[in-house]
């Protein structure tokens, strides 16, 4: 039994002729890929060639019923960059912007990273960070561990913070022994 995903690509003459039935294979075929924005989807049917009377008929019904859903899409990716990959907020905002997601969206996505957990992953990643910079001028640490922060996404504030309660952390330790 064949299925829709196993459908040969749309070509030129059936965008012509049948553009919908084109346009709803092509956004499934992306969504069993992996999630997408609406904006995403519509970039990419734009690249296809279907026309924005077709892209926007397709993309409510898939709104509809809720296979394109933006809210989901960014709280799965707050957890995802925030939680496994050490981004700051700042950085998953800009990221889920490129992506077309509305700022009230990120913003509602965003809200349950508070400052206490902000400042809980920024230790981490400084923590981490840190083994590669023992033994250099305090200078070179502080520069290299802020900007290993900022890259990705932290407050200077916070990541200042941060990085000189690691590296003092570090040196009590150190004069213990």
């Amino acid at each position: 039994m064949s299925t829709a995903f196993d459908a040969p690509p749309a070509g030129p003459d059936d965008i012509e002729s049948d553009p919908e039935n084109v346009a709803r294979l092509i956004v499934l075929r992306r969504l069993d890929a992996q999630p997408r924005t609406r904006v995403e989807l519509e970039r990419y049917l734009a690249t296809k060639g279907i026309p924005e009377d077709v892209t926007a008929k397709v993309l409510d019904r898939f709104t509809e019923v809720g296979l394109i859903n933006d809210r989901a899409y960014a709280e799965g990716w707050v957890r995802s960059r925030h939680g496994s990959r050490g981004l700051g907020r700042r950085a998953v905002a800009q990221e889920l912007r490129r992506k077309g997601v509305a700022d009230d969206v990120i913003a509602e996505a965003l809200d349950p990273i508070d400052e206490d957990m902000e400042r809980v992953r920024a230790r981490e990643l400084a923590e981490s960070r840190f083994p590669q910079v023992v033994g250099l001028p305090y200078p070179t640490q502080v520069r290299r561990l802020l900007g290993a922060l900022t890259r990705r996404g932290y407050d200077v504030g916070l990541a200042s913070s941060v990085v000189r309660e690691v590296i003092a952390e570090s040196e009590q330790d150190a004069s213990r022994y």
